[in-house]
């Protein structure tokens, strides 16, 4: 019998690497696909609808609230962001492990829907690291740069209440260590309990 998958909650400051981190880890373990989350921002030079959000206006956005298609979502910096439920249960249900980039107030929800879900926080090594990248970035004014770095210090506050930290200060370590977590997690009692089940079903249909 094959276990359902794992669904990974990976969160973190804005500009403290998420997305770069995320495709290491995919890179590293093909297991692991990533759920595209909806955004009613603009998208950002370079950036691609349906390969790193899926671009959609605030009456679309609100519709899929109103009909419930959304796992999770939040407003944050006068932007929605969601994740729609139809996509992570389908790769869920056929064995593959999700990972899903989303803001603390989506990881809330996420655990009281999804308590056997795994949280991980990357944390950036210092707030004055996280200021560079941010400032390196330069794809938004100074305005909306303060209200990121006053919304990373209660986010990192938050950060304790999740199953993992992990520091990215070198995107490669990092995406290892979160590897490795989500490797471990895997062989937790609860997660393979279908596993030991079926191996006690067949212990039984052998001495009969």
């Amino acid at each position: 019998m094959r276990n359902k998958g794992l669904l990974i909650v990976l969160s973190g400051p804005s500009g403290v690497g998420k997305d770069t981190v995320i495709e290491q880890v995919i890179k590293n373990d093909s297991s692991i696909k990533r759920s595209i989350s909806a955004t009613t921002r603009p998208a950002r030079p370079g950036e691609l609808n349906g390969r790193d959000y899926l671009f959609i206006s605030e009456d679309e956005f609100c519709k899929n609230i109103t009909e419930d298609r959304l796992l999770e979502y939040t407003k944050y910096c006068e932007n929605y962001y969601g994740t729609l439920k139809k996509s992570v249960e389908e790769i869920l249900a056929d064995g593959q492990n999700v990972i899903l980039k989303i803001e603390v107030d989506g990881a809330r929800q996420i655990k009281e829907k999804c308590p056997d879900s795994l949280r991980i926080f990357i944390l950036p090594p210092t707030m004055q690291e996280l200021k560079n990248r941010l400032l390196n970035r330069g794809s938004e004014p100074y305005k909306n740069l303060e209200i990121r770095l006053k919304r990373a210090i209660e986010e990192i506050k938050f950060s304790l209440q999740y199953d993992y930290i992990v520091v990215n200060d070198n995107v490669d370590e990092c995406a290892a260590v979160i590897n490795s977590i989500v490797n471990a997690e895997k062989f937790k009692p609860f997660r393979m309990k279908n596993i030991v089940n079926e191996v006690l079903n067949d212990e039984k249909n052998t001495y009969r």
